[in-house]
């Protein structure tokens, strides 16, 4: 089983890393994007029996800064991945 985690900084919360990218675009002549968002992909190889649960649990505890920032699930069996 693989799952896998994207992690956003919540609207709202300031992005400078997101705005440094949208200015780098603007100064390589990218005009057209107005905003950035920068976030994360986490991507677990899952032992057999590992639900979605226990994957909520480690975002919880570890994975993403819930008062920050916000996370979905992608559960993927080994076929699909």
């Amino acid at each position: 089983m693989k799952a896998r985690v994207h992690v956003m900084l919540k609207a709202g919360v300031l992005d400078p890393q997101g705005e440094a990218v949208r200015h780098a675009l603007g100064a390589m002549g990218f005009d057209g994007v107005n905003g950035v968002r920068q976030g994360k992909v986490i991507e677990l190889d899952l032992a057999d029996g590992t639900g979605e649960a226990e994957v909520k649990a480690m975002c919880e505890k570890l994975l993403a800064n819930t008062v920050i920032e916000s996370y979905s699930i992608e559960m993927q069996s080994r076929e699909t991945a």
